[in-house]
Formats: structure tokens, C-alpha cells, sequence
């Protein structure tokens, strides 16, 4: 029988970690999803693992290997290779709750409806507590950028409906770099469709020292012409103008580290970059330090 809910991984060298995600599906109380493991270039044993989980038969898998195109890369991949209802995103140092899938499935299936691009559920910390705050109490749907203007804090799960996501674009691929913001794909959904909101968390965050959350300036710096194209497109799509302003400091920053001082008036708040300049500048510079300053630190 097709499962509701497929729980999809992207995995780069998380050999020490992943079984810690695959122990916490074999013990969900729902059985009602799939595992979709997307190997995004692993040079451990990663596959081997994946392989010997398969063969327990325990839960159903499926693995896809392909070469490092980083963390939006993966999720296009699984996109493409999704057919249940939803889905979700559980990095491969995360796991999930033992009721997770049973209340996603659950609520979907008393609430759920094509009005919905899915479900909004909490981050818990492996150190335990909340990460951020709540949903408030009088509230059954919001969209995630809706519930962060409004003084949200903090990581939320996503769970999205999968014919939802397939009607946008996939996240764009440049050359040599490695890193594109997964908020791209949720900012569009938001212009579109709410989420149902639940206030029980649906995944236990470990966040590494090499991973992404972690290495935000390295990001930042090393994957310019990404960060330009999602300035652009929050420029776009929000109509703040603060957050406009701020994202015109940030755009001139990026379009100063990848060499291409030529686009800086080439989006659409042309005249608030102007005024947006030299604080961009200032950014680049201080961006420049701290990632020399963490190069340093490595170092000694």
C-alpha cells in the first residue's frame, strides 16, 4: 500500500551520525511513510550502512547516490523522486520523535485539504527544550514567513505536500559553489498557500560543528552568486522596507566577493541599494575578517 509520508535525508560523510535517524524511524508508532536517503557524494561508508539497513528490512529505503551538490542540491533530487502525499526533510544528524510520523499523518488526514501546502511543526534541541518559541494558541494555520513577521522565533519542521512543491521552480545550481538557501522554495510557497500549525515537535536538532548552521560566514562567502540570486528574490517578494534595505546591504556585499561590482543597481530596489552601498561595503569587510579570523583559528 503507498505510504502517506516519505522522511527524506540528504547525507554527506554523516556515517557517525545517520544511524541515530534510522533508529528513530524503526521505532515511529506510525508505519504509515518511507525513507528516501539521498548520498549527496559521501566518501565514508555511508552507502555500506544504508545497504546493511536495507537488507534488515525493518522499514522501507531508498538510496540515491549522487556527486556533492550541496544541501539544495539534495533536496531537488529528492523532489524529483517523491510520489507519497508529503514529505519532510530529517538531516542525517537529526532524528525524529517516536510519535512524529503518527501526529504529521494524523493531522493531515482529520485536517489536511488543498487549501494547505502541509504542516508546521517544532524544532527541539538534543539538549532539550524548544528551539524559539511557540505557535500562538489561537492560531490552527500560518505561512512560515507570516508567523516570523509577526515575532516568531527560531527553526520550525516543515512538512510540505509534495504536488505543492513540484509547481515550483528547483532550487538553482551555480558553478563551484555548494550552498543556496532552502527558505527560496518556502518564500514562494507563502505567496501561495498557509500551513496547518502544531505545537509538538516533529524532529530533534543536533546541529554540528561542520555543518551548515554552523558555518554561516564560510557560507556566506564562499557561495556569492546564490546569495545574490535569493537577495533578489527576497527583494521580490517581500514588500518591507526594512527588510528590503537589509537585503540590498546584503546583495551589495555578495555581488562585491563574487566580482561583479557591475550588477550592484541589478535587482529590483535599485534605488534603495544606492543608499544600501556603504554599508554593504562595510559588510564585505567585516564578512572578509571573520572568515580569515576562523581560517586562523583552524589553523593553530
Amino acid at each position: 500500500m503507498k505510504k502517506t509520508l516519505t522522511v527524506f535525508t540528504p547525507a554527506y560523510n554523516r556515517a557517525h551520525t545517520i544511524g541515530r535517524t534510522y533508529e528513530s524511524l524503526c521505532r515511529q508508532t506510525c508505519k504509515d511513510f518511507d525513507w528516501l536517503v539521498i548520498d549527496d557524494g559521501s566518501s565514508d561508508n555511508t552507502q555500506e550502512l544504508i545497504e546493511g539497513w536495507i537488507e534488515e528490512g525493518k522499514i522501507p529505503i531508498r538510496y540515491i547516490y549522487q556527486e556533492n551538490q550541496g544541501m539544495h542540491g539534495a533536496h531537488n533530487t529528492a523532489y524529483k523522486n517523491i510520489t507519497t502525499e508529503l514529505n519532510t526533510c530529517i538531516d542525517s544528524d537529526d532524528w525524529m520523535p517516536d510519535d512524529a510520523v503518527e501526529i504529521i499523518v494524523n493531522l493531515w488526514k482529520e485536517k489536511g485539504s488543498e487549501r494547505y501546502a502541509g504542516i508546521i511543526g517544532l524544532d527541539y534541541a538534543c539538549t532539550g527544550g524548544l528551539i524559539g518559541t511557540k505557535f500562538p494558541n489561537d492560531i490552527s494555520e500560518s505561512t512560515l514567513s507570516g508567523f516570523y513577521a509577526k515575532g516568531g522565533q527560531g527553526d520550525k519542521k516543515l512538512v510540505l505536500r509534495t504536488d505543492v512543491v513540484k509547481k515550483y521552480p528547483e532550487y538553482p545550481r551555480f558553478e563551484n559553489e555548494r550552498y543556496f538557501g532552502l527558505v527560496y522554495l518556502y518564500s514562494l510557497i507563502d505567496q501561495d498557500y498557509t500551513s496547518l500549525v502544531i505545537n509538538k515537535p516533529l524532529v530533534i536538532v543536533d546541529y554540528q560543528l561542520d555543518g551548515s548552521s554552523h558555518g554561516m560566514y564560510r557560507q556566506y562567502w564562499n557561495n556569492p552568486q546564490g546569495f545574490m540570486y535569493l537577495r533578489k528574490e527576497t527583494m521580490r517578494l517581500n514588500k518591507s522596507l526594512k527588510t528590503r534595505f537589509r537585503n540590498c546591504i546584503h546583495y551589495v556585499s555578495h555581488c562585491i566577493r563574487a566580482n561583479k561590482k557591475s550588477e550592484f543597481f541589478s535587482n529590483p530596489c535599485s534605488w534603495l541599494t544606492l543608499a544600501a552601498l556603504p554599508f554593504g561595503c562595510i559588510l564585505y569587510l567585516v564578512t572578509r575578517n571573520k572568515v580569515k579570523n576562523n581560517k586562523k583559528m583552524k589553523i593553530g
